[in-house]
């Protein structure tokens, strides 16, 4: 182990950083990390209702690996870069080093935000199933304002995870681990219950028929189910699958990082995409009375009281609540480590603040920061559209958190597709395969991104007769607002002051010479 430190450390140098995160994670808890904020007890199960509404069965049982076979195209694109550059917030490094600082710049702006979204959206899942679970015990609770509730609970989840990251740095990477096995056995009795639970069971035939309740195209199967609605039901598997990133923003915390964080990234997405397909079809089986589930808009939840007894359905709940926390849990670390790692080259305002860590090596205002934001940027869920439970902003901040990771994993992927041959892999590379990869990972996220920014639903359309501002998919708001104005603050300010990652192995303590920069 000490050589696998003083080899850590060294190629750490050679990157042009000192060894200030405390290197105690084995390769396993790298892979947790990713594992856990893909969680297949979180997307699958608060993002369900997306698929549900816009395509039906199909859109999962077909949908989901498809999609999936993608996103682990992605995985191995990136996988090989964590390989070549194993250092935290990898996406901006790799990005600043393949490309100018002005590519840094962009790709570090929309990994944090989207990192910052991933956390709140999460959270808010959490919240809301932990608000039913209450209300399954205490009827005053169930006939309480949900909407205020959940958030409320959305407040404390949020908090729980950052005392958590602050000050049980140690338990962290065991938490990690622990969150794997729940994950497994957690789905696979979630499995188990929707297969002998129910008294009786869809056909195989139910997995392929369609449904369209999302008020466009006229409810029907047309055109415009197949070119608009039914790529908005994707948005189950994008964003299920997503956070993988963790594995590179903890890589200067991992041991053998060059091999296990290229390792735990595309093995984090290939299983849960894996068990999430298993744990989605047993949702479908299970799912014998479709009207209740229309009922309560495609949540998921509704197959669960429709199809199991009161005990059972308080069980599903449970284990998924927990699986979610686990998941928020290990969002705030990736979150916290990008915000470290981005500060420590100075292009956060107040960089000083968010780039400083403890005595016990924990970058704890970058952690309190992140939260906050979190919780700024969820307001919106405060409100949701007249005779709806679900609020369009809990969909509008997991689209966000869509488009700003995805877009950040687009830049360094298409700038090591440029390299070409010039690019210097690490020791777990593609080969020549790369090109064909990259050109797949580019051409996947541009679309999904295009399709992701769209109105949600109807009343979210401007011009619509039943438009109303709550309907409103701010995605594109939130994403037009950062890319505007990130792009000002680079061409007026940021460009004269920021040069991409900067070495740090060289300082002795202080910032002499460092230019300061302008905010």
């Amino acid at each position: 182990m000490a050589q696998a430190l003083d080899d850590d450390a060294k190629r750490l140098a050679e990157l042009g950083y000192k060894q200030e995160l405390a290197r105690t994670w084995s390769g396993f808890s790298n892979f947790a990390i990713s594992f856990s904020i893909i969680s297949i007890l979180a997307g699958c199960f608060t993002t369900f209702g997306q698929a549900w509404n816009n395509g039906g069965p199909l859109a999962i049982s077909v949908g989901w690996p498809l999609i999936s076979a993608f996103i682990l195209i992605i995985g191995f694109c990136m996988a090989e870069l964590v390989s070549a550059f194993p250092t935290a917030g990898g996406i901006y490094w790799w990005a600043a080093k393949l490309g100018r600082p002005v590519h840094g710049w962009f790709t570090g702006w929309l990994n944090l935000i989207g990192l910052i979204a991933v956390t709140a959206s999460v959270d808010y899942g959490c919240a809301t199933f932990l608000n039913i679970t209450i209300g399954r015990f205490s009827d005053s609770w169930a006939n309480g304002s949900a909407l205020h509730q959940t958030f409320l609970l959305f407040a404390v989840v949020l908090v729980l995870h950052a005392l958590i990251n602050i000050f049980s740095h140690r338990l962290i990477s065991l938490l990690q681990n622990v969150s794997v096995w729940w994950h497994v056995f957690g789905a696979a009795a979630v499995v188990l219950i929707l297969i002998f639970g129910p008294t009786e069971h869809q056909s195989v035939g139910f997995l392929f028929e369609t449904f369209n309740n999302s008020g466009f195209g006229d409810g029907d199967s047309g055109p415009a189910f197949w070119l608009y609605v039914l790529p908005l039901g994707f948005l189950l598997t994008q964003y299920t699958i997503t956070g993988f990133d963790a594995c590179a923003h903890v890589s200067e915390e991992t041991h053998g990082a060059a091999r296990t964080a290229a390792k735990g990234l595309w093995q984090s997405i290939f299983y849960s995409a894996i068990g999430g397909w298993i744990l989605l079809l047993a949702f479908l089986f299970a799912a014998t009375n479709v009207d209740a589930v229309n009922a309560e808009g495609g949540f998921v939840g509704a197959i669960f009281t429709s199809s199991l007894s009161s005990t059972l359905a308080t069980v599903v709940f449970g284990i998924s609540t927990i699986g979610q926390f686990f998941c928020g849990m290990s969002c705030v670390t990736s979150m916290s480590r990008m915000t470290y790692a981005f500060s420590r080259d100075g292009a956060v305002p107040g960089w000083r603040l968010w780039s400083k860590v403890d005595r016990n090596r924990t970058p704890v205002n970058a952690i309190i920061a992140g939260c906050g934001v979190a919780l700024l940027i969820t307001l919106p869920a405060l409100y949701a559209p007249e005779g709806t439970t679900t609020p369009v902003a809990f969909l509008a901040v997991v689209s966000i958190a869509v488009i700003g990771l995805y877009l950040a994993f687009l830049i360094p992927i298409w700038l090591r597709l440029r390299a070409g041959d010039s690019f210097q892999p690490g020791p777990w590379t593609l080969g020549r395969k790369y090109k064909a990869l990259s050109w797949i990972a580019v051409i996947e996220i541009a679309i999904i991104s295009v399709y992701f920014v769209l109105p949600i639903a109807p009343a979210g359309v401007p011009g619509n007769a039943d438009f109303t501002w709550t309907s409103v998919n701010y995605a594109p708001i939130a994403v037009g607002a950062v890319l505007i104005g990130i792009a000002l603050w680079w061409h007026l300010s940021a460009k004269h002051w920021f040069t991409g990652p900067r070495r740090t192995v060289d300082d002795i303590g202080d910032d002499v010479g460092r230019p300061e920069p302008v905010t």
